[in-house]
């Protein structure tokens, strides 16, 4: 008997051991499995975060730009109220037949503070008309060549390059 119960005991360990084999080795499967979904959650998480910052550098480019756009929107209206200032100056000083120190200097500093902002007068008088830039009120028999400006009515400018107002002129016929 003493027998017998030493090798079920043998047996018992013998199964044991097995199932201990077999336990292990689910366990080291099952631990795989969780390290290879946690690699690949991981690597979903970077990707969304590595997405998510393009997108926030995309909106802070775009928010840039936009507030460049409007800024340069408020400008054009604001030198667009100041042009008619301008107008008034001109006239002043042609009325007057001779530049006075005051009003010419007048002028001059408020073009300057506007050219910094983009505002650059056309320049009209000879050059080859172009509805682009001008707008032709008359026109005018003249010693130049058909098709140039002969004279200015009012004064064009442009800002930044793009035309805010186009200069009235007499083109010869």
């Amino acid at each position: 008997m003493a027998e017998e119960k030493k090798e079920q005991d043998i047996n018992y360990e013998e199964e044991n051991n097995e199932s201990s084999a077999v336990d292990a080795k689910d366990k080291l499967k099952k631990l795989k499995e969780k390290l290879e979904q946690c690699q690949q959650e991981k690597q979903e998480n970077l990707t969304g975060w590595q997405r998510a910052q393009a997108d926030f550098i995309n909106y802070r480019r775009r928010q840039e730009e936009q507030m460049g756009e409007w800024s340069k929107m408020f400008g054009e209206g604001l030198l667009r109220d100041i042009l008619p200032v301008i107008d008034t100056l001109d006239a002043s000083i042609a009325h007057n037949g001779k530049a006075e120190d005051g009003l010419t200097g007048v002028r001059e500093q408020l073009m300057k503070i506007l050219s910094k902002h983009g505002l650059a007068e056309m320049k009209s008088v000879g050059e080859k008309f172009n509805p682009e830039y001008h707008e032709a009120i008359e026109q005018v028999e003249g010693k130049g060549e058909e098709g140039i400006v002969a004279e200015e009515a009012q004064k064009g400018y442009l800002l930044n390059g793009k035309v805010i107002r186009v200069a009235k002129v007499k083109v010869n016929k």
